[in-house]
C-alpha cells in the first residue's frame, strides 16, 4: 500500500462543489486527507476543483450533476463509489437563490430555488442513506443558514428552502436515533459569508447584492463542516450573528421583523448599481472557474470566536471544571488551617 493510501481518510462526497463553499469545502477535505467526489453543473470550476484536489495529494472525480435531479444525484454517487470506493461523508451544499420583493417573484422562480436549495439536499440524503445505512456509519451534513430560523426580507425562496432544510433535518434525526443508526446528521448553520454566489444570483435589486452584516470567508465554514463530519453534533453555529439571529427569532420575533424591515433592503445592496441584463445562475451555471471567494474580502473575516468555543467546549468545560476544583480545594485548606490555628 502506498503512503497516499496510507493517509487517506476517507470519501467525501460535496455537492455545489464548483465554486464558493463548496471549493472551499473540497480544499479542506483534501488537506484532511480525504479523497473527494465533486457535484455541480459547472464544468470549469469542477475542472478547477479537480485539480486543486490532485494538488494535495488526493485523489477526485467529478460528475456534472444538476442536484434537482434526484436521479442525476444517485447515479454520480454510484459512480463516485466505483471508483473512488465507499462514501464515508456526504455534504450538502448546493445552492441558488433570487434577490427579488416578493411581489415580483415568478411561480418557476420559487419551484427552481426550492428544487436545488431543499430538494437538492434531500436528494443527496437519500443517496448517502441508501448507501450509508446498511455499513451502519456515515456522516451526512446538511448546510443550513441563520434563515433557515430566521427569515428576512428579498430573499423569500432561499429562506423558505433552508426552513424547509431544518424541518427535514429534525425528522431524519429522530428516525437515526429511533433505529439506533450509527448513521450521524449535522447541520451547519451558517452567517453571511464571501462566496461567489453575490455575483451569480438572479436580482431584481437596484445595486448589486452583498453579504447582510458581518462577513466571514468560506473557509470559516468549510472549517465547521470538516469538525461537523468528524463530530456528533446536532447542530453548529457559525459566527455571532447566526446565534444572535436564532436566538432573537426565538426570543422577540416581531422585534427582529421591525429591525429588518428597517435595514435589510440596504443591507443586502452595495452602492453599485446592478446590471439588469447581466447574467444569472438560476436555470444554467455561469462559465468559468470563479474559485471560492466573492467580491468582498477587504470586508470578511477568517476567524469566529463562537464556532472555536463550539469546537473545544467539552475541553473549555474540563478546564473550568478544573480550575474550580482546585479553587475550592484551595478554599478548603485555607478553611481547614484557620481552624487549626
Amino acid at each position: 500500500m502506498d503512503n497516499n493510501e496510507n493517509t487517506r481518510k476517507g470519501v467525501v462526497v460535496i455537492t455545489g462543489a464548483s465554486a464558493g463553499l463548496g471549493r472551499a469545502c473540497a480544499r479542506k477535505f483534501a488537506e484532511d486527507g480525504y479523497d473527494v467526489g465533486l457535484l455541480a453543473r459547472g464544468i470549469d470550476g469542477l475542472e478547477g476543483a479537480k485539480k486543486e484536489v490532485l494538488q494535495l495529494g488526493r485523489k477526485a472525480m467529478y460528475v456534472q450533476v444538476d442536484v434537482a435531479d434526484a436521479q442525476a444525484v444517485e447515479d454520480a454517487a454510484a459512480k463516485i463509489e466505483e471508483e473512488l470506493g465507499e462514501i464515508d461523508v456526504w455534504v450538502n451544499n448546493a445552492m441558488n437563490s433570487v434577490f427579488s420583493p416578493i411581489k415580483e417573484m415568478k411561480a418557476e422562480e420559487y419551484k427552481r430555488v426550492t428544487e436545488v436549495t431543499y430538494l437538492g439536499q434531500v436528494y443527496g440524503t437519500l443517496s448517502a442513506l441508501k448507501r450509508m445505512l446498511p455499513r451502519d456509519k456515515g456522516s451526512i451534513i446538511l448546510v443550513g443558514s441563520a434563515l433557515a430560523y430566521r427569515g428576512i426580507p428579498l430573499q423569500s425562496a432561499y429562506c423558505g428552502s433552508k426552513h424547509a432544510i431544518q424541518g427535514f433535518f429534525d425528522s431524519l434525526r429522530s428516525e437515526l436515533m429511533h433505529d439506533k443508526s450509527n448513521v450521524r446528521v449535522t447541520m451547519v448553520q451558517l452567517p453571511a459569508m464571501n462566496t461567489t454566489q453575490f455575483g451569480f444570483v438572479k436580482t431584481r435589486l437596484p445595486n448589486k447584492p452583498k453579504p447582510m452584516g458581518k462577513i466571514y470567508q468560506p473557509e470559516v465554514a468549510a472549517d465547521a463542516i470538516l469538525f461537523a463530519a468528524h463530530h456528533n453534533r446536532r447542530e453548529i453555529y457559525v459566527g455571532y450573528p447566526t446565534v444572535q439571529a436564532i436566538v432573537g427569532d426565538k426570543i422577540a420575533p416581531e422585534l427582529g421583523d421591525y429591525v429588518l424591515a428597517k435595514t435589510a433592503f440596504e443591507g443586502q445592496q452595495t452602492n453599485i448599481p446592478e446590471d439588469p441584463n447581466r447574467k444569472h445562475n438560476l436555470w444554467e451555471p455561469i462559465p468559468g472557474d470563479h474559485g471560492a471567494h466573492g467580491d468582498f474580502d477587504a470586508e470578511a473575516t477568517d476567524f469566529s470566536p463562537e464556532l472555536w468555543v463550539s469546537k473545544n467546549k467539552f475541553k473549555l468545560l474540563t478546564g473550568l471544571l478544573g480550575l474550580g476544583g482546585i479553587l475550592l480545594g484551595s478554599i478548603a485548606a485555607q478553611k481547614l488551617m484557620s481552624e487549626e490555628d
